[in-house]
């Protein structure tokens, strides 16, 4: 959807959806019943040992049920609807080549349709690689844009993103590293929302 000066606080949506969705994880957090990676019986919900995913499934680590689970999903199909929306939003109102649009806009939503196949009983690694690649594939685009368009601070933040992603998949698959997991997931997590809020900002600006 092209933007005008109008209409441009469309373009501020993947910024609401990035706050509203911070908050109502920080929410979840608080109903977590307990148990981490690194202590089964530990209260609460550790922000060095649990995950994220911790919060959407249907029992804790303790065994118990989890209470955090309806507010953890409420917060995924916000923050489903806020990227989806930046990515459409990106593509259409940059000033980047058509084929590169539709690889933006496509593989940007492919990978939050994806993504909801996380609540389902489906392979876990399989979801999250699918739609990482989509993710993958849209970030590129992203910064392929932002590149045609010289955006260099966001474009250098966002290779600094992508060193983020490769240093999460080098921890993931080695064992000995696997307990600083859930710290680097949420540098990263946080660190890409706040790239894609600066390029939102940064596209309203230039509609004012």
């Amino acid at each position: 959807m092209a933007i005008n000066g109008k209409n441009r606080y469309w373009l501020l949506l993947p910024v609401g959806g990035t706050i509203l969705f911070a908050a109502l994880y920080f929410l979840a957090a608080c109903f977590y019943p307990g148990g981490s990676q690194t202590d089964v019986n530990a209260p609460g919900f550790s922000w060095i040992n649990n995950y994220w995913c911790n919060l959407l499934n249907e029992k804790a680590i303790n065994g118990q049920p989890n209470s955090a689970r309806p507010v953890a999903l409420l917060a995924m199909i916000v923050l489903s609807v806020a990227l989806s929306a930046f990515w459409l939003l990106f593509a259409a109102n940059s000033r980047i080549g058509k084929m590169l649009r539709y690889i933006i806009g496509v593989s940007g939503v492919l990978s939050m349709v994806i993504g909801f196949f996380l609540f389902t009983a489906t392979d876990h690694d399989m979801v999250t690689n699918l739609a990482s690649a989509f993710g993958l594939v849209a970030v590129i685009g992203t910064l392929a844009g932002l590149y045609t368009m010289k955006c260099r601070g966001l474009f250098v933040y966002g290779l600094i993103n992508l060193v983020l992603v490769a240093a999460n998949n080098y921890v993931y698959y080695n064992k000995e590293l696997l307990l600083y997991l859930p710290v680097i997931q949420k540098i990263t997590f946080a660190a890409f929302l706040i790239w894609v809020s600066l390029i939102s900002l940064h596209l309203y600006r230039q509609k004012q």
